[in-house]
């Protein structure tokens, strides 16, 4: 276990009556994506919140490795977490479309400043020096995801895919060890999809993991080292892509709930 980045340990989430996970274990490794599928309502984003603490876990814990040495994640607040190393995008664009494309990434590095509030409103050189830092990095993020050009451009002038590879930039300046993507791919079409994917490969640089949810099978199958599959808040699979596409768990589980749409079988 100390080869993961991220290590969930039976993990549970309860709403009222309702269980949105159950016991669910997985190990992220270092350098690799890790892509979490299943149908609508089978938990991944609840899976998802309780990593980045957005929600609390009913039960279970989360753990970042950090040189070799565990983290208990389980109980922190999202801030916490971020700054541990820990990045997301979220399923829907959350962008601040009035603001310039360089300051929605600078914006990723809120609370990592150093500067004092009496050294912003005096301009000191210590503070000067930090503003540099932070517009570099920015640049480099977005110089990483092919958006340096538009850096002066307002956020809502930018297409819906490059909209998307801009949240990508803003997760990634502060430089995480594990970047948890939330659909990613919603809503491109198959050329913005193919520059995702390379954008993906390229993000492995340095031991970085993704962790990834996705609902598109191609970019699934064909960026994942490792899939694992929630059904109903539970595991039901997980293992290399081709042995999950073939196990009879998974099948029923997507095939099924199409029957159940078409009243043929299984509910949705």
């Amino acid at each position: 276990m100390s080869e993961a980045v991220l290590r969930i340990d039976r993990l549970s989430k309860t709403f009222g009556g309702v269980k949105a996970l159950a016991n669910v274990t997985l190990s992220i490794p270092p350098g690799r994506i890790f892509s979490l599928i299943g149908p609508n309502g089978a938990g991944k984003t609840s899976l998802f919140n309780c990593v980045s603490g957005l929600e609390r876990a009913s039960a279970g814990q989360v753990f970042l490795y950090r040189d070799g040495a565990p983290v208990r994640l389980t109980g922190k607040r999202a801030d916490a977490i971020s700054v541990l190393g820990i990045a997301r995008t979220f399923q829907n664009i959350r962008l601040f479309k009035q603001l310039s494309v360089l300051d929605n990434v600078k914006i990723g590095l809120h609370g990592r400043t150093r500067s004092a509030f009496l050294g912003a409103v005096l301009r000191t050189p210590a503070q000067r020096r930090e503003e540099e830092e932070i517009g570099e990095r920015a640049l480099q993020a977005l110089r990483l995801v092919g958006l340096e050009g538009f850096r002066r451009e307002h956020a809502a002038t930018l297409s819906y895919g490059a909209q998307r590879r801009l949240e990508i930039a803003r997760a990634v300046v502060s430089q995480p060890r594990l970047l948890l993507l939330d659909e990613p791919a919603a809503g491109l079409n198959p050329s913005e999809t193919r520059e995702l994917m390379d954008l993906l490969n390229r993000l492995l640089a340095g031991g970085r993991a993704i962790f990834l949810i996705e609902h598109d099978m191609r970019l699934v199958m064909g960026i994942s080292h490792r899939v694992a599959v929630l059904d109903h808040g539970e595991k039901i699979a997980e293992g290399a892509p081709e042995e999950v596409q073939r196990d009879e768990r998974v099948i029923e589980a997507y095939l099924g709930r199409r029957r159940g749409r078409k009243g043929e079988g299984a509910g949705a």
